[in-house]
């Protein structure tokens, strides 16, 4: 029994030496599968349902492939990894679609603080009671999904203390969201925030996991990981969803798996821990000091991704995944990119060339892996 998984992916475009130009208007008009955000400088595309990890990589590459063949229509341009404005431009807003009044509400709002790149994960779920013990799980679990993916240590060319400066600067709404006990808690509650203006529309809910559907709130199917950094690496990113698939099936198989009934804390001291897990997390990734959603008891973010993989392991392995599991290791082992990058920054390499590199790896690692694609 393998989940069907998609991808929400959001990409800087702009020159190989880092700096970000927006041209998400053009490539929205010529190429199928593409659409705008609010600020021109990045583009997002989405891929279909898949079970197969195989397809999945097929479906993560080849729109990408095909957006780099069309920036160098345009000229020397490329894709730049990371989640923020690394090197420059966080001071003002570059408008994609200056007509659309959501967009409106958005720059005047929150400014370039949603100016990011990130990986929003979808995995489906069609029970919706189901789901709701799913992201009640993997909301308390989500700061281990980010201290994996961080790739955001950089704004305006400034070293900001954050691992993932996205996630610390990312404006969550509603500021408080309870933990949902139920599908009728989660219909009633938004429909509340609608009522009150917390939420401008039901896609309004920006925190780090929620349910979505084709009707939200009330028809739902899926899962959705928010927290994740932009992974420029696929097979990195098939492995941060093999860990959280793996889990998604424990879940599903072991219906007490819930923290309302496992954990001694209550529902709104779990809120305020996942918070703060978020703010540690967003800092310091795998070296953050997290506490336990069991318990409330301090552990090291990397020793808890080390004991989930171990819990899920053989789960990857019945279901005939685990090899898309094992990059996990690589990560604890090597660091995650904003990790990668900050150990540049302390052997004397300035923000503008760590990012230079980081584009030619992207780049590197694509055309290697749609060769593969091709061959297979």
């Amino acid at each position: 029994m393998l989940l069907s998984k998609g991808f929400e992916i959001e990409v800087y475009t702009g020159t190989p030496e880092g700096e970000v130009v927006g041209m998400s208007d053009k490539i929205v008009a010529t190429l199928d599968g593409f659409v705008r955000e609010p600020d021109s400088r990045n583009v997002e595309y989405t891929t279909p349902p898949s079970y197969r990890y195989e397809r999945s990589l097929c479906d993560l590459v080849r729109p990408r492939t095909q957006l780099r063949q069309y920036l160098k229509q345009l000229g020397n341009y490329t894709l730049i990894p990371g989640s923020t404005l690394s090197l420059g431009g966080a001071d003002r807003f570059h408008r994609s679609d200056p007509e659309n009044p959501y967009h409106d509400y958005i720059e005047q709002t929150y400014g370039t603080k949603v100016v990011t790149a990130s990986v929003h994960i979808n995995v489906g779920i069609s029970d919706p009671e189901v789901l709701m013990r799913a992201c009640r799980l993997v909301r308390l679990e989500a700061p281990l999904y980010l201290a994996l993916s961080a790739a955001s240590p950089f704004l305006d060319g400034e070293v900001t203390g954050y691992h993932s400066t996205r996630w610390g600067l990312f404006p969550k709404t509603p500021a408080h969201v309870p933990l949902f006990a139920s599908h009728a808690h989660f219909i009633n509650w938004t429909e509340a925030q609608l009522a009150a203006g917390t939420m401008q529309n039901v896609r309004h809910l920006w925190s780090s996991v929620r349910p979505n559907g084709d009707r939200r709130p009330y028809n739902l199917n899926r899962l959705e990981l928010r927290i994740c950094d932009l992974v420029s690496d696929p097979i990195a990113l098939l492995a941060i969803t093999a860990l959280l698939e793996a889990r998604l099936i424990q879940l599903i198989e072991n219906p007490d798996l819930d923290p309302l009934k496992l954990s001694e804390l209550s529902p709104e001291e779990l809120v305020t821990l996942t918070d703060q897990n978020e703010s540690l997390a967003a800092k310091a990734s795998l070296q953050a000091e997290l506490r336990h959603w069991r318990d409330g008891k301090l552990i090291l973010a990397q020793d808890w991704v080390e004991e989930l993989y171990g819990e899920v392991w053989s789960i990857a392995k019945k279901h005939g995944f685990s090899c898309f599991l094992l990059p996990v290791k690589k990560i604890l082992r090597e660091g995650n990119e904003a990790q990668r990058w900050l150990k540049l920054q302390q052997q004397g390499w300035d923000s503008q060339h760590i990012l230079m590199d980081a584009i030619q790896t992207m780049q590197t690692q694509e055309l290697a892996l749609q060769e593969e694609l091709l061959v297979a």
